[in-house]
């Protein structure tokens, strides 16, 4: 892992790995290594979309390429999910102990989340298995924040560079970490907290400030960014009007937190401003633009309605939306169109295409199942501000309608 600080100038090589197995490759190895008795628990980063987890409904989708060839050759699995269960299920044939499982995504929740998915899984293949997965299995919330580019060329090449060794699988980060874990192994656990880890009885807080905060608004800066022309967070930070807009977004997500113990939310604000604008993390923003549908209802909708739903300035949240819509119709201004790297990106289109006017393309993005809270498409405040915004980027151009938004804040 190459740990790059704000002046760029230094990398250092952390952590090593005994062994990588990669489950696409060899999903006995990994099974084998889940079912060894010396195992005690497996964790998880994966992307949010990978589970093929139907988040409102706390199941699995059972079309997802993730989950289907796994329901119909459980012991083969290949997807994660499949992969625990089967593995689970080895462990109880064996007569030992279920293991911890650590999930450590970006979900709401995700601990539960994915023991809800790991369940119905389960369910599907063998009812007596989910009574063996309840009475012992743990399933701790986590929070991880840091921010981690997508690797590219100059990564290995640097990571070769420093080792000596290739390794395929380098990426690099900023030097800020942190993880915060929910305090429930029942085979017992590492003392993580010799490494900063913070162990907690309830993540949610800590959980609802880094996905509001810092996602919601790498989210907001990511689809203002890219359409006004910028690759990179860091040159986001360096545009004076998005840089506002980001001390706006942060700012009124904070304001639906409450006090954290230990947590200073004014200096974690400014903080994230300082490593957004870190010149050394060439993070994309078409990387961060990625998947919307899957990040902006916990990012951005959740606040948006407890704000609407005591009456507060829906304006900064609007405008996250807004913008997200606008980069949905899938061209810039000057015409060049992009893909929109969506799970959702057919029905995104076929909204976009069924309207011709920006309440048209609002109303109809609104109306994506499942994906804004009815509560919220019911608020005229709400759609007002979110088809006014929309019809001022569409109108007088993106980089207009930012200057305009900015010069609203304070």
């Amino acid at each position: 892992m190459l740990v790059r600080g704000p002046e760029g100038t230094e990398a250092r090589v952390i952590g090593s790995i005994a062994r990588v197995i990669a489950a696409a490759r060899e999903p006995g190895a990994v099974l084998a290594a889940m079912a060894d008795p010396a195992t005690r628990i497996v964790s998880l980063t994966v992307t949010e979309k990978a589970y093929g987890l139907d988040r409102a409904g706390g199941v699995i989708q059972p079309g997802h390429p993730a989950i289907a060839p796994d329901l119909r050759a459980p012991r083969e699995p290949k997807g994660a999910i499949g992969l625990l269960v089967e593995a689970f299920r080895r462990r109880r044939e064996e007569g030992l102990e279920p293991f911890t499982v650590l999930c450590c995504d970006n979900l709401p929740e995700n601990g539960a989340l994915l023991r809800a998915g790991v369940l119905d899984f389960a369910g599907r293949i063998d009812p007596a298995l989910v009574l063996w997965i309840e009475a012992g299995a743990a399933f701790p919330s986590t929070m991880v924040d840091r921010i981690t580019p997508a690797a590219t060329p100059a990564t290995l090449a640097d990571a070769a560079r420093l080792t000596g060794c290739e390794d395929r699988a380098a990426i690099e980060t900023e030097p800020f970490s942190q993880w915060v874990i929910e305090d429930r192994f029942p085979a017992g656990r590492p003392a993580w907290e010799a490494g900063g880890a913070i162990f907690v009885d309830d993540v949610a807080a800590y959980e609802r400030m880094k996905l509001r905060m810092l996602n919601g608004t790498h989210s907001m800066l990511a689809y203002a960014g890219f359409l006004a022309g910028h690759r990179y967070v860091r040159d986001v930070m360096g545009d004076p009007v998005l840089a506002r807009l980001v001390r706006r977004q942060l700012a009124a997500a904070a304001r639906t937190l409450p006090p954290l113990v230990g947590i200073d939310q004014g200096a974690y604000a400014a903080a994230l401003c300082q490593r957004f604008a870190n010149p050394a993390i060439a993070h994309e923003t078409r990387q961060i633009a990625r998947d919307g549908t899957e990040k902006l209802p916990q990012r951005v909708m959740a606040p948006a309605l407890e704000v609407a739903r005591r009456g507060g300035d829906l304006r900064p949240f609007a405008f996250a939306v807004a913008v997200w819509m606008r980069f949905a119709i899938g061209r810039t201004d000057a015409g060049e169109v992009y893909d929109l790297s969506d799970p959702r990106a057919d029905a995104i289109r076929a909204a976009v295409a069924s309207s011709g006017t920006p309440a048209g393309i609002a109303r109809a993005l609104h109306g994506l199942v499942g994906l804004f809270p009815p509560e919220l498409v019911a608020d005229p405040a709400w759609t007002d501000a979110v088809t006014a915004i929309l019809a001022g980027m569409l109108e007088r151009g993106v980089a207009a309608a930012l200057a305009e938004e900015a010069a609203r804040t304070a």
